[in-house]
């Protein structure tokens, strides 16, 4: 371990993998430790993460099916005060998602999350929206009213990005091929117009992660995904979650947060307050094309199997930051995910 150790109020599980999909067993493992091995992924020295401050928990996940199963574990250790952000995609047709469950076990799993620990703690990311030759903005819109229906009741809210290619090689290297391009600004506000026109029957405060456009005429604000206001909200009787994030109590006005400790670390746009991140760059075998986390799917694959063979290691990536020889082609990695989930 590094010398350097951190001791962080809110902890995010994870933007770099799905944690609650492949690594539930892990986060809990290391819950019931106090504390887990990162490793920086520019230095790549490993620190020491101690949870002995650490008074919220941001799941981030396309298959949180497994993590729901370990919920009550994880409240059984202390730690009670979590939301989810959950990634509900429809890009079957186009396989740009090809590990995931499908879309009906998606949204029942999605159900149940909202039925365990309330609708509130559970918000749908519809993330990132792309264009094709075959995919349209009347296309998206169809596939975001077809789940969002059977959402309603289950979630308050939608996040949404526009996907962002110029940005990550990595991106353009995965996506190289498949004809998805970005959204234009006049196809920007075409969508959120006709997203707009949709939550008349959905109902849902809508939010857009990440994004400098500016289309609160259509009701879209900009999102905070790692979310001061909502743990405010949710969470106001923790005396020291409230200090962390500068939340106020006022009798007139009730709590409110002055001024919110933006997370320096992320884009311009990002809204996010401070957080630490445990999770690991290419780890996740979901394999999804646009992903900006992962390197190459071979990668993923072979430290996840790396994992795999060593479970209760402090980190979730190779400690020191070896690659297993890649045995098999990406093109078999739904048969190597059967069962997961």
């Amino acid at each position: 371990m590094g010398e350097k150790n951190l001791t962080p109020v809110i902890l995010s599980a994870s933007r770099e993998t799905d944690i609650p999909a492949f690594y539930a067993d892990w986060f809990v493992s290391r819950l019931r430790e106090g504390w887990c091995g990162w490793k920086n992924t520019y230095s790549g020295i490993i620190h020491k993460v101690s949870f002995d401050k650490a008074r919220m928990i941001v799941f981030w996940s396309k298959n949180p099916k497994p993590m729901l199963e370990r919920l009550d574990e994880i409240e059984a250790l202390g730690f009670r005060q979590y939301y989810f952000q959950f990634t509900l995609n429809d890009y079957v047709a186009e396989g740009l998602e090809p590990n995931v469950p499908p879309v009906a076990e998606r949204i029942d799993t999605f159900r149940r999350l909202a039925d365990r620990i309330g609708k509130e703690r559970v918000i749908w990311r519809f993330d990132p929206l792309m264009l094709t030759d075959k995919i349209s903005i009347d296309t998206l819109l169809e596939r975001i009213a077809a789940i969002g229906r059977q959402l309603k009741g289950y979630t308050e809210k939608l996040v949404f990005s526009f996907i962002d290619i110029s940005a990550y090689r990595k991106v353009q290297r995965n996506l190289a091929g498949l004809g998805i391009r970005e959204f234009t600004p006049e196809e920007q506000t075409r969508f959120a117009k006709g997203l707009s026109e949709l939550n008349g029957e959905l109902g849902l405060e809508l939010a857009m992660c990440g994004e400098e456009a500016d289309l609160g005429a259509f009701g879209v604000r900009h999102n905070k995904c790692v979310d001061d206001e909502l743990m405010m909200r949710l969470f106001h009787d923790d005396s020291a979650l409230m200090d962390f994030i500068g939340a106020e109590y006022d009798m007139f006005s009730g709590w409110h947060i002055p001024k919110s400790k933006k997370d320096k670390g992320q884009r311009k746009a990002c809204g996010c307050i401070v957080s630490k991140d445990i999770g690991a760059y290419n780890t996740c075998p979901h394999l999804c094309r646009y992903c900006y986390a992962n390197a190459s799917p071979e990668q993923a694959l072979a430290n996840w199997r790396h994992h795999q063979s060593h479970p209760l290691t402090p980190t979730i990536s190779p400690e020191r930051g070896e690659i297993l020889p890649q045995r098999t082609r990406c093109g078999t990695g739904l048969s190597v995910l059967q069962g997961q989930g």
